[in-house]
């Protein structure tokens, strides 16, 4: 005898239906509203990105805080017996200037990451304005180096950094992080998305690494070799660095905010274009 078929009963999963929201501000891809809210979406994305990497957050803040505290620990006492004045009006500015320096870099990087994985291609082919890509990067990049600037300085704080020029000199000095940063980052974006397999961002590291060690802010210009002084005394990081010390415990600040001025705005104008035609290359061809 064969045994009766038996019928299961199986019970359907229910299906569920995805709603999408209306659409309510269907701007044109080109249109300037679409600029402006498109680069705000992409800071958002890349500043929570940043927020959750352990490496970028490490680079930009805790390693220079870090740096700050140890290098006012080893050469700070040297450094104030020998001049008569605070280490920490030197060694606060400069690494304010490291902090926002590697955080473009490390920020450099995972430019090229995406462009790797393609990330860069998919975003592309969105219906989104194409300048906001570029824009939104800089943005982000205004935003961390506020924020590592300020940081940097409440520890400079705890190890006797003043605003002695008053608040709105205080403002100031916050503001010329910010001025150098934007130049550099230009620079980096550009670095970033113009060679698929030379490592121009990890050389960028290297030199700036070296550039700590050759400022104002390490040690007063007139400890480092007669030939060397005039290299160190017009470098950006000097000049930013003499601007921000004008700024907290005195001295000139019109010349060295010019020059600092100057170096900004140099490398906006040489590395822009090359950063803007970079980016659409890496956009359109992955590596």
């Amino acid at each position: 005898m064969t045994a009766a078929p038996t019928h299961e009963r199986r019970e359907e999963s229910p299906i569920t239906e995805i709603t999408f929201h209306e659409t309510t501000e269907a701007y044109p891809e080109d249109s300037r509203q679409a600029l402006f809210s498109h680069s705000l979406l992409q800071t958002q994305r890349l500043l929570t990105r940043w927020v959750r990497d352990p490496f970028t957050m490490l680079q930009a803040i805790g390693y220079p805080a870090l740096m700050l505290i140890m290098f006012n620990a080893v050469l700070g006492i040297s450094v104030t017996k020998a001049t008569g004045i605070n280490a920490v009006y030197g060694y606060a500015p400069m690494i304010a200037l490291v902090g926002s320096m590697f955080g473009s870099i490390a920020s450099g990087m995972e430019l090229k990451e995406e462009w790797r994985k393609g990330l860069l291609s998919r975003f592309w082919i969105l219906p989104i304005h194409r300048a906001s890509g570029l824009i939104s990067r800089l943005l982000s990049e205004a935003v961390r180096i506020l924020l590592t600037t300020v940081l940097i300085l409440i520890v400079g704080v705890m190890l006797g950094f003043r605003f002695n020029q008053g608040p709105l000199a205080g403002v100031a000095l916050i503001l010329v992080p910010l001025l150098m940063g934007i130049g550099f980052a230009t620079m980096v974006t550009a670095l970033s998305v113009s060679a698929t397999k030379a490592p121009l961002v990890e050389l960028l590291s290297l030199i700036c690494s070296l550039l700590m060690f050759f400022n104002s802010g390490f040690v007063p210009t007139g400890a480092y070799p007669t030939w060397l002084q005039g290299f160190v005394e017009n470098q950006p990081m000097s000049t930013a660095i003499d601007a921000m010390k004008g700024l907290s415990l005195g001295g000139p600040v019109a010349e060295p905010l010019i020059k600092t001025t100057l170096w900004s705005l140099g490398m906006i104008v040489v590395f822009a274009w090359p950063a803007i035609r970079g980016y659409r290359k890496a956009a359109g061809t992955p590596i």
